[in-house]
């Protein structure tokens, strides 16, 4: 089995699981990512669609505390590229570690195939993490996202060889 595949537990004053997400996440992964504003915002359905047997393919990742599910990543896995959908941590959580790993367990299971993503302009912190991680800028959606509007910085792992 792989090491994408193991449960790993990450460093920090509590322990943190990260797992495959199941169906029975999916009502904290909504609560999770409603509480957050830069996130992408996904239906029920849109949700609940990630289990599906027909639905494309995608990498559901959570990360969890003792205490409760504190992060996760939704990637999807396409067969020349993957794309990070959504990826959340509780405030109380960020800054420990835990997206970085989310991130590089989506790179490390994507193997030699290119990870995409978009983030809104305004979100520093996130593409500061990305930078650091390798992510370089490849593009920009205009007026992408809504409620603000605001762009799209189209992001990439591994930077496009020049």
């Amino acid at each position: 089995m792989s090491s994408l595949r193991k449960a790993r537990v990450i460093r920090s004053a509590t322990p943190m699981l990260i797992r495959p997400a199941t169906p029975a996440d999916l009502p904290a992964v909504q609560m999770l990512e409603q509480q957050t504003d830069s996130a992408a915002h996904w239906s029920e359905r849109d949700y609940a669609a990630l289990f599906s047997p027909d639905a494309p393919k995608r990498l559901a990742l959570v990360a969890e505390d003792v205490e409760q599910l504190c992060g996760f990543i939704i990637a999807r896995c396409g067969v020349d590229e993957w794309e990070i959908e959504n990826v959340v941590i509780a405030p109380s959580h960020r800054r420990k570690g835990i997206g970085s790993e989310l991130v590089r367990r989506v790179v490390q299971q994507a193997g030699e195939l290119p990870v995409l993503l978009e983030v809104r302009q305004s979100n520093t912190p996130a593409r500061q993490l990305y930078q650091q991680l390798g992510f370089r800028e490849i593009g920009r959606r205009v007026d992408y996202y809504r409620e603000p509007a605001e762009d799209a910085l189209v992001l990439r792992f591994p930077p496009e060889k020049l």
